[in-house]
């Protein structure tokens, strides 16, 4: 191999890396710009207050299994989204986490939907929710098109795992762009759970 082409090997193999990187990240802050009223804590978690919070977009289609589903139907319950793939070390990392937090606080009115993306078939996706206990449904979204009905500034549909948390009324409440503990992640829903219409 001559010179040149190790060293166009050796770029594209960085390209590569970056791209991963980007698609599949443990943390992060930036969310695209735009004027989303979120102010971060700290903990890398961003909230916004709740008369000034942007109203989330519906997401629909089929779910893992197949099934029709839309946020739509949640309205008037506290709503978690995450946004996972199988093949994302930071959301097998969480995926316990989520599992758990789940089971308790739904009986508090709260719903989780999950946005599978970049899966290229639900197979590994649903030996994936086997695996980690996930029982509440994912949206199944190969070509990552959900992320791009968010508001700018919202969401950045090159980070995943990604996690927002709308209150009652539709509304954007926090967002992390990134791996949660279940610490972390009550966190973000308890406020919420708190607020009085």
């Amino acid at each position: 191999m001559s010179a040149a082409s190790r060293t166009t090997l050796l770029a594209a193999g960085a390209v590569v890396t970056a791209l991963a990187l980007s698609a599949c990240t443990s943390g992060g802050t930036s969310g695209g710009g735009g004027d989303t009223n979120f102010v971060t804590g700290d903990d890398g978690i961003a909230t916004a207050k709740q008369g000034e919070r942007a109203e989330a977009p519906v997401l629909d289609g089929e779910t893992l299994d197949g099934k029709p589903l839309s946020t739509a139907d949640y309205k008037g319950k506290v709503l978690v989204v995450n946004v996972w793939g199988s093949w994302c070390g930071p959301c097998r990392i969480e995926a316990k986490h989520f599992a758990k937090v789940y089971n308790d606080v739904k009986a508090q009115g709260v719903e989780f939907v999950g946005v599978n993306t970049r899966d290229t078939s639900t197979i590994p996706a649903l030996a994936f929710e086997k695996e980690w206990g996930i029982t509440y449904p994912s949206l199944y979204d190969p070509d990552g098109k959900l992320m791009l009905r968010f508001k700018k500034g919202t969401l950045n549909p090159q980070l995943v795992p990604s996690t927002i948390v709308i209150d009652r009324d539709g509304r954007i409440a926090a967002r992390a762009l990134q791996e949660l503990s279940a610490e972390k992640l009550l966190g973000m829903i308890k406020p919420v759970i708190a607020e009085k219409k």
